[in-house]
């Protein structure tokens, strides 16, 4: 099952329906264990599993009082958040197709992190699960200027969040993780 939220009744009555999820953050190509695990916790603990995805090129202009966010694009190519979520919704459903468990899909929009954190302030979330980043230049940059999204999880609220590693481990004698 997946959703798109259209108007703040329809997004105040499925949020009310999701009450205690399992919140997973995916990216598209995202390593499907990361899935699994949410799976996994979902189900041991009797919850929904909520799939986020998060337009950073789109920001957060205002919210609702009923919680309805509005916002705008960093850049006018709208087309490639939008894609990005169509992709993750296609990698979930084709996963999810014969298990049997609840689970919705939602775009959100900003700062992942904050994003993230406001979704289970609104469903009372019982865990966040999240996968690491690749291993790379371009990426321990940008986690250099944003900051990891799981630490910044694990410091601005008080669920737990469950970090899934990528798979590919760096060996313990290799003294520098991102060599590239």
């Amino acid at each position: 099952m997946t959703d798109s939220t259209h108007s703040a009744s329809d997004e105040a009555a499925q949020n009310a329906a999701l009450q205690k999820a399992v919140i997973v953050g995916l990216q598209p190509g995202q390593p499907p264990h990361v899935l699994a695990e949410a799976v996994r916790y979902a189900k041991l603990l009797g919850a929904p599993l909520v799939v986020v995805h998060v337009d950073v090129t789109r920001f957060v202009t205002y919210e609702d009082p009923d919680g309805y966010v509005h916002s705008a694009p960093i850049d006018l190519n709208l087309e490639a958040g939008v894609a990005e979520f169509e992709d993750v919704q296609r990698e979930v459903s084709s996963a999810l197709g014969k298990e049997d468990i609840v689970w919705t899909a939602r775009q959100l929009v900003g700062d992942p992190a904050l994003a993230i954190k406001q979704l289970a302030n609104k469903l009372d979330a019982e865990l966040i699960v999240i996968g690491t980043r690749k291993r790379g230049l371009g990426e321990s940059i940008r986690e250099f200027f944003t900051g990891s999204v799981a630490a910044r999880l694990a410091h601005r609220q008080h669920r737990p969040v469950l970090v899934i590693p990528q798979g590919e481990q760096v060996p313990d004698e290799q003294k520098d993780i991102w060599t590239e």
